[in-house]
């Protein structure tokens, strides 16, 4: 618990003059239109040395840009940020980032400013977004000293939007790529992750737009119907 309230009420990070600029950069960047119908989109994941939002630490993300319904294979992210003790053996076995992969990895501050210069001020997309969001945000907040205020879009609210059927048989990612038979190399890997997510959010695209409805901003209002069905703020 302790460790948890340093990290909260931690002072700002001291970052150098080059990372002060980019950091600058990214904060400057102006904000897109989440109701155009063409909009680049990123889908993320990430993998934590556990479950708890508050005590756990974020060791990799993992992130591909879908732009206008097509996903870009060539503009993805991933990076594992360096730990200064590697996770839990059990912990090991679900993502399989080695310890040595982990105390061997990239400093954090330059681990997110890169996921920043790539995100750009693309929407988030991921599924089951809480988790993810809180991670990111704790990061930045730990290493940049950056509150992040940006539109996410959770695919776990938006696909039973689409879908009132299967609402109630479909509930985690497995469920969902297995219905539409999308392939994943492995599973628990940030960025086969953020691959598979991206493929769900092209169906979900398509399925939108046969109901007339063809931004992100609609999408995040689909997500915030259901939350409202689902009874969740």
């Amino acid at each position: 618990m302790l460790a948890s309230l340093q990290r909260w009420f931690a002072p700002k990070p001291r970052l150098t003059a080059e990372q002060e600029a980019r950091l600058a950069a990214w904060i400057a960047l102006p904000a897109v239109d989440a109701k155009a119908s063409h909009l680049r989109c990123v889908v993320v994941d990430v993998e934590t040395t556990g479950l708890n939002l508050m005590t756990d630490t974020l060791i990799s993300i993992g992130a591909v840009a879908v732009v206008n319904g097509r996903i870009a294979l060539g503009d993805s992210f991933y990076v594992v940020l360096q730990q200064r003790e590697a996770s839990r053996k059990e912990n090991i076995l679900i993502h399989g980032i080695s310890g040595t992969v982990q105390r061997e990895g990239a400093d954090p501050v330059e681990a997110l400013l890169a996921f920043l210069e790539f995100m750009g001020k693309s929407p988030l997309v991921a599924f089951h977004v809480t988790f993810d969001e809180t991670m990111i945000r704790r990061a930045l907040r730990q290493y940049l000293g950056l509150k992040l205020k940006h539109l996410w879009v959770d695919l776990a609210y938006v696909m039973p939007a689409l879908y009132p059927p299967l609402a109630y048989s479909h509930r985690v990612l497995d469920d969902w790529i297995g219905r539409f038979n999308i392939r994943i190399q492995v599973r628990h890997n940030a960025l086969a992750d953020a691959l598979a997510t991206a493929q769900l959010l092209q169906v979900a695209q398509a399925c939108a737009h046969k109901k007339g409805i063809s931004s992100i901003a609609s999408l995040r209002d689909l997500e915030l119907q259901q939350r409202w069905v689902n009874g969740v703020s």
